[in-house]
């Protein structure tokens, strides 16, 4: 969604025995374990890794969900909700630190996204500012995003909607419009880093093989919504309405019961980066791999590989998010499942995209 979004967005494996396991079949027993800041990390949560069945053979899953192929990641430490806006303040205000949206977009970062030969634009066009959803007035086709997707120039962290917006009184709500280099220099600052593709989907799954969401295979249990994700019984995506104060937006963090691990929001309110490349036949190479025995902590491929985006080069380089977003929508996203995964630019924030943070510290006793 994000290539070349500063120019105005110009542009398997075989069955096997385990794909019968009923769904929500624990792959572990979840236990939820909270760090108390003294032995174990504050505000994080223990997941205690184990085997599953990375990716969905179900009829909601996409093309690049599938199929499904074992997977072993080892234990780790994961924040308990995105990182919030207070957090990411907190870095800012120790470090100076200055994000991707703050800067002047820089033309051979984002040649790379365009199709060969695209001249580079004046330069009075290559302002700061980044992607924020902006919605319709009426339902639209969907097959076109730049109908509710603009580039504003001053859009930024501090501003995620552009100038004149403000994150005041939303320090709990995750942080948006960051890039991936944001995220990595975050991380840093904290000592910890991004998870893998494959600890993300282990984690949001606390612990539920196979189960369509992170609670379970209902949507509503209850009736009632268990992520913040675009409700289409309330209005059509993308048309927003001035009555509900315009466009949709995050919520604040931990909104949700936390899953089997005790996480908050793993799937909704805003995408989070992970620390993969991104190919779109990535899960069917690792399944022709995996035969009997599970992929040991897999890190992702080496390069990526999306031909699916108009206008962009296949090998433009793309990392992975997950998760979800407000956005999500069951006629359009659909991506507030724990398998569902998607392309950005790793230079290119958005106003839905976010991130949470793991840590390798020891198990807890």
């Amino acid at each position: 969604m994000a290539g070349g979004a500063i120019l105005g967005l110009a542009a398997a494996g075989g069955a096997a025995a385990w794909l019968a396991w009923p769904s929500q079949q624990p792959s572990t027993e979840p236990v939820v374990i909270l760090g108390d800041g003294v032995n174990t990390p504050q505000d994080m949560a223990w997941v205690p890794g184990g085997v599953f069945l990375m990716g969905s053979d179900s009829k909601l899953a996409q093309a690049n969900e599938r199929p499904t192929h074992r997977v072993k990641v080892h234990g780790f430490w994961m924040d308990i909700t995105h990182v919030t806006n207070d957090q990411f303040a907190a870095f800012v205000k120790e470090t100076g630190y200055v994000t991707t949206a703050e800067q002047k977009p820089d033309w051979e970062t984002i040649r790379v996204q365009l199709p060969p030969g695209v001249p580079k634009p004046p330069d009075n066009v290559l302002r700061p500012g980044a992607m924020v959803f902006v919605g319709t007035n009426a339902q639209v086709n969907l097959n076109d995003y730049s109908q509710w997707w603009r580039y504003v120039p001053g859009a930024d962290w501090r501003h995620p909607q552009g100038p004149g917006s403000s994150i005041e009184g939303k320090g709990d709500h995750p942080v948006v419009q960051v890039s991936y280099a944001d995220a990595q220099r975050y991380a840093k600052w904290a000592d910890k880093r991004l998870p893998t593709e494959a600890e993300w989907e282990f984690a949001a799954r606390g612990g539920l093989e196979q189960a369509t969401y992170v609670w379970g295979d209902e949507l509503m249990p209850n009736g009632e919504m268990q992520a913040n994700y675009w409700d289409t019984a309330e209005r059509p995506f993308p048309v927003v309405s001035p009555k509900a104060g315009g466009a949709a937006n995050t919520m604040p963090a931990g909104t949700f019961p936390p899953n089997g691990y005790g996480l908050h929001d793993m799937t909704g309110n805003a995408w989070q980066w992970v620390s993969d490349w991104y190919r779109f036949d990535y899960f069917a190479l690792q399944a022709a791999h995996a035969d009997k025995t599970p992929i040991d902590n897999p890190q992702g491929p080496s390069e990526s590989f999306d031909p699916n985006e108009p206008g962009v080069p296949a090998n433009a380089p793309k990392r992975v998010i997950r998760g979800g977003s407000f956005l999500c929508n069951e006629s359009y996203c659909l991506s507030y499942r724990p398998s569902a995964r998607r392309s950005s630019d790793p230079y290119s924030p958005m106003s839905h995209l976010g991130f949470r943070l793991v840590r390798d510290a020891p198990a807890p006793a």
